[in-house]
């Protein structure tokens, strides 16, 4: 009789802009976890999958890619935040595409005996796909500091940056629906965070 495999666990990360996802992500990989990230794997998506592209073009118009097939992104983020209903509609396109996609990435770990993955994505609660993970982790930062790391990071205001954050839901609502919580308030330090996480994820198994 065969003996079953454990169980691979699809592990979500999340937390608000400049929460510090992506330099946690990292301190998991050298752990040995993959981590798909799903904004990168969004942008390979809207430049390869026709159906994705074609379904942008019906969204924004024709100016969307280029006569070359090149996505206009700032053309598109221009409407996209200036017009809600087409933000929306944008975001009920593609994230279901990288839900799919992460899916099939994460199979492919999970048959090769990976003991979980991880995914992380900045909308990860908005648009709904931590109902379809085993295990989700939140990032915190007070908003002051989130503020100043994006101000340094991406060169914006902080009257951009908050404007960013309204597309975002609260911290707090994330938080609630934790199974973990890193503090990564520049008073908490983050590997023995991390390295508990890690242990208390293969606990699960």
């Amino acid at each position: 009789m065969p003996v079953p495999q454990p169980l691979c666990l699809r592990v979500g990360i999340t937390g608000g802009i400049g929460s510090g996802k992506s330099l946690v992500c990292r301190m998991f990989g050298t752990l040995g976890v993959p981590v798909y990230y799903a904004d990168l794997w969004a942008k390979y998506l809207i430049d390869t999958d026709a159906e994705i592209m074609e379904g942008i073009k019906a969204i924004f118009g024709q100016e969307a890619y280029s006569a070359s097939g090149e996505y206009n992104r700032p053309y598109v983020a221009k409407i996209a935040f200036e017009v809600p209903e087409k933000l929306a509609a944008l975001n009920a396109l593609v994230h279901p595409a990288v839900e799919r996609h992460s899916r099939a990435w994460h199979d492919d770990w999970a048959a090769a005996g990976q003991p979980y993955t991880l995914k992380e994505a900045a909308l990860m609660v908005e648009s709904g796909s931590h109902r379809y993970l085993d295990v989700l982790i939140v990032v915190t930062a007070p908003e002051r500091l989130r503020i100043e790391r994006v101000m340094q990071r991406d060169g914006l205001s902080a009257e951009q940056v908050r404007a960013r954050m309204k597309h975002q839901l609260p911290e707090a609502e994330k938080v609630r629906l934790a199974d973990f919580v890193i503090e990564n308030d520049g008073q908490h330090a983050l590997i023995p965070q991390v390295w508990a996480i890690h242990q208390a994820i293969l606990g699960k198994r």
